[in-house]
Order: C-alpha cells, then structure tokens, then sequence
C-alpha cells in the first residue's frame, strides 16, 4: 500500500494569500476551511509561540474533514526546556495539549535551533521522555548533529529527523529514521524543475509505504501553496 504524500504549508490563516490561492472575498474565519478543502495538511506556526488552547483545537478540528492533518510546531520555550537538560519535567507539560488532536494529530515538530551543538546524551534524554503515541519529527540545525549515531538515536525511538532545504545550500540528504519522512521545503521559491526532482525524491518513500509530511514556508502571496498543489500533482502523475 502506497504511502500518503501530506503537503501543505507552515501556517495558513495568510489574507495576502487572496486572491492567488484564497477567494478574493474569504474571512478569516474561512481560510482553514477553504485550505482544507485543496490541501490535506499544515503546519501549525502559532502554536511555536504558545500552547494551544483546547477551543482553538476544537474549532480547528471542525472546520477540517477527518483524513485532514495537523502537525504542530512545538512551543518554542518548553522545547528549549525539555531539551536543555529538563526533559522529565517538561515533556509532559509541552505534549498535552496535542493530545487533544487525536487521530487528527499527524506529529510533532521540535525545533533545535542552529545555536544548539551537538549533545548526544540531552538527545536521548528528551527521546526517552516522549510519549511513544506521539509521532515526533526533530528538526536540527546545527551541522554538528550528521552524524550516524544522531541516526541511530533517533530510529531507536521511532522519530523522524526533519530534513530542512535552504536557499543557498544544497538539496539536504533523506534519512528514514521513523515510519514516515518530514521535509521542510524553505527556499524562497521552487522551479517546477527542482519540484519535479523532490517529486523523484519522495516517490521512493510513498511507494515502500512511508507517509511523507512536505511543509512549503510561508510567503507574501500564496505561491508556497500553489507549489504545494503542484507537487502533489507530480506524485499523483507517478
């Protein structure tokens, strides 16, 4: 059975977005609807900067039909906490109020910034602390952290390591550290050549059955999105 491509971009709730990829006349109130009716996952960006209250979930919940999915960006303080040496402490605290999404839940993504070297043993720590029913992606910045053993970490506890590509900087490596692939597509804009070659890049994983989560940035008028449209049409010509 093929894996799932989930494709959609960091955040959504974007008025300069119409009338590009939003109706010109959408409210805000519509935009996760209207998102969810053309894309089939986000990344959550304001839950970076505080917990999400159980409302704000329960509406996000019933404006999205249920193959719909949520990744939800880490709260950017209890991250640095849970990772910098706090992790017993912490974890409980950052993860519940994800578990509020449920089966609508696709990850978490925690962030370690590029100020943040390579410590192997904080990395276990944190791994050890995570709730095992909750899917985790770790985005780290640092190039510190290629190396083999940080691979090994991460599949001993099932978490995706997030593969993160950068304007001036070549096309990062996949590695297959969980039961699906997380890629975060950040270069300003994307060719349909280089969206052809991320397309021959996942069909590997979405063939051997692997969901893949592809997170286009934000931008000024809803290009990332038609890029995210794009490349799920490229898959679906496979």
């Amino acid at each position: 059975m093929a894996g799932r491509l989930l494709v959609g971009t960091s955040g959504f709730a974007y008025r300069d977005w119409a009338p590009r990829f939003y109706p010109p006349d959408v409210r805000q109130s519509a935009m996760l609807r209207e998102y969810a009716a053309r894309l089939p996952a986000v990344e959550l960006n304001n839950t970076f900067y505080r917990q999400p209250r159980p409302a704000a979930v329960a509406g996000w919940l019933a404006q999205t039909p249920a193959d719909f999915r949520f990744v939800v960006k880490a709260q950017r303080g209890g991250s640095l906490q849970a990772f910098g040496g706090d992790a017993a402490g912490t974890v409980e605290w950052l993860t519940a109020p994800y578990r509020l999404f449920g089966a609508r839940l696709g990850a978490v993504l925690l962030r370690v910034p590029g100020n943040v070297r390579r410590d192997d043993g904080r990395l276990a720590a944190l791994l050890a602390a995570w709730p095992s029913e909750l899917p985790l992606a770790v985005e780290l910045q640092d190039e510190s952290w290629r190396d083999d053993a940080v691979l090994g970490l991460l599949r001993e506890h099932g978490a995706a390591l997030c593969a993160t590509d950068l304007d001036d900087r070549p096309p990062p490596d996949l590695h297959l550290t969980s039961n699906f692939a997380y890629v975060r597509l950040r270069r300003t804009a994307y060719s349909a050549a280089e969206l052809r070659d991320w397309a021959a890049r996942l069909a590997p994983f979405l063939d051997d059955g692997r969901d893949c989560f592809v997170f286009f940035r934000h931008d000024a008028d809803g290009e990332s999105a038609l890029s995210a449209l794009a490349l799920a049409e490229m898959l679906d010509d496979e």
